[in-house]
């Protein structure tokens, strides 16, 4: 593989680093929906999470390989410790993908090789020339990282690398694992790996970055000027802590400012080529999915897919854009998929019709989840007087999240209240075996007497931390969407339903939100980055083909 692939990847890693942000773990049909979104909008490589995990993981990645790994479609990688387990696990989830990857690591600062994996640099030396060559013997395209780079002696870092290379890895990843970094000093960072390391020119070096100081996509195109020709990013922004290096506003600043980037992958000034493969007039609607789907709704102030981002309230604003849109717009709202979309759908509408404009939104689903979605869609049509793709994304966002974990299902819920009534609510759930149960409760106002009810049906202990409401469109009538986060034992676990009727929404996303604490008790994933290293001497490898 060619150092330079001639414009800059875009390796998305909503699926793993993303899905780890507190409270955003995806059932599988969920990240399906998400990574046939990702393949639309043209991103290069998908990381679709961490094969050794849990079986939950593996079987995802698998399955997004097998569904999404096309001959046209992206490469589909897994996240391995520098571990023989991990490995062979994960080759063997993105096994059947056309293109498949690797991506394995070990930290390379001396903080962490004394704290977390009580390693000598000598030690991890010879892991990552050891675990790199297996990988490679597995599959062909194999990704290096060195965990806290930003962190790292640079001189043993550079060792490293140029022995992860010689031992088969295609791609080298460079992380700035705790958001510490400065433009500047990052830039330098990759600048030097470039000048240092002798065999960099058999690899592509790629970004990783945490957003913690608020530098992460600053911090990656400073990395770009200096050689970085693959990007590690989310859709919205999110993951652990602060988040990871946004897409969306990576891929916009090399679309509105590529004169100024083409002379650094060696393009002259006018160049008009694209910088990155995405299909930006995807993006608005791969951000409202992933936000739908996770709960973590978008700040309306975010940049490129913020509610705000192309709104203008000043008077002055108003007038120049009226006269000439560049006057205070850089960015074309129909670039990145923008549109007041009024579809032509209602109580007359066929499935077909419905199937086609869910397609077009990002959804593919099941005939037995299409049955359902549609008539979900035909009882909001008989209480909705316009129905909009915002709608159709609530609807069907709701219905995806409810795969996989239903412990408990919503039937009924009634509540009393009003002034100078104590608010009462009457639940009915569905358990596991159809069994049909029901509970009353009276709380501080409606909500707050379905959650009781709710909780006293599971009996299972947690913490509403977060109730969040929000209108899907406007008028009356509009669909409201609801968020809940409950903890148990420090763990997050997010529900998300929509409806006219806000306490039904919340009654529903409360539900949600308990089977996920209900499935999450049964199995605690692993975390890549938390997780002990086994020692290698521990784990025989699997016998390997001669290469």
């Amino acid at each position: 593989m060619a150092r330079d692939p001639g414009r800059v990847l875009i390796f998305d890693t909503t699926l793993r680093d993303g899905e780890q942000s507190p409270g955003a773990s995806l059932n599988l049909e969920e990240k399906l929906a998400i990574a046939q979104q990702l393949a639309r909008l043209g991103v290069d490589i998908i990381e679709a999470g961490f094969p050794f995990a849990s079986p939950g993981d593996f079987n995802a990645v698998q399955r997004i390989a097998d569904s999404v790994g096309t001959p046209d479609g992206p490469t589909i990688c897994g996240l391995a410790r520098a571990a023989a387990g991990d490995i062979k696990a994960c080759a063997d989830a993105v096994a059947p993908a056309a293109r498949k990857r690797i991506h394995t690591f070990i930290a390379t600062s001396d903080i962490h090789l004394e704290h977390k994996l009580r390693k000598s640099r000598a030690e991890v030396l010879a892991i990552t020339a050891e675990m790199v060559e297996y990988a490679r013997s597995l599959v062909d395209d194999v990704e290096f990282s060195c965990e806290d780079a930003g962190r790292s002696d640079p001189a043993f870092m550079y060792e490293v690398i140029e022995a992860a290379i010689r031992a088969g890895a295609t791609t080298i990843n460079i992380p700035d694992t705790v958001g510490y970094a400065t433009p500047a000093e990052f830039g330098e960072l990759i600048a030097g790996i470039n000048a240092h390391v002798p065999n960099i020119d058999q690899a592509v070096i790629s970004v990783h970055g945490h957003n913690d100081l608020g530098l992460a996509v600053a911090n990656f195109l400073e990395a770009v000027k200096n050689g970085a020709r693959q990007l590690e990013c989310t859709i919205n922004g999110i993951g652990e802590r602060a988040g990871n290096a946004s897409l969306e506003e990576l891929v916009m600043a090399l679309h509105v400012r590529r004169s100024y980037f083409n002379p650094f992958l060696g393009r002259a000034v006018e160049s008009t080529e694209p910088l990155t493969a995405v299909r930006t007039e995807e993006i608005t609607k791969t951000s409202r999915l992933v936000s739908n789907l996770t709960g973590m709704a978008v700040q309306p102030n975010k940049a490129i897919v913020g509610a705000n981002a192309f709104a203008h309230e000043s008077g002055i604003h108003q007038d120049g854009v009226l006269k000439h849109r560049l006057t205070y717009e850089i960015i074309d709202a129909r670039t990145v998929g923008l549109a007041d979309n009024r579809i032509s759908l209602g109580k007359l509408s066929g499935r077909s019709a419905f199937r086609a404009r869910l397609e077009e939104l990002g959804y593919a689903l099941s005939r037995e989840d299409l049955d359902d979605a549609f008539a979900r869609f035909k009882e909001l049509a008989d209480r909705k007087r316009e129905i909009t793709d915002r709608d159709l994304e609530a609807i069907v966002s709701e219905q995806v999240q409810q795969q996989g974990d239903g412990s408990y299902t919503l039937r009924r819920v009634q509540v009393s209240c009003g002034t100078g009534l104590q608010p009462t609510a009457t639940v009915t759930l569905t358990d596991a075996d159809g069994a049909e149960l029901t509970e009353a409760a009276i709380g501080t106002g409606p909500v707050d007497a379905v959650c009781q009810a709710l909780n006293r049906l599971a009996q299972v202990p947690n913490e509403l931390v977060e109730f969040s409401v929000k209108s899907v469109t406007e008028g009356i009538d509009a669909m409201g969407e609801v968020t809940i986060r409950l903890r148990q034992n420090g763990v997050l676990y997010s529900g998300h339903a929509a409806d006219t009727d806000i306490v039904v929404a919340a009654a529903q996303a409360f539900v949600n939100a308990l089977n996920r604490l209900i499935a999450g008790n049964r199995s605690v994933p692993l975390h890549p980055q938390k997780a002990p290293l086994p020692v290698l001497g521990d784990l025989p490898l699997p016998e390997r083909p001669r290469v």
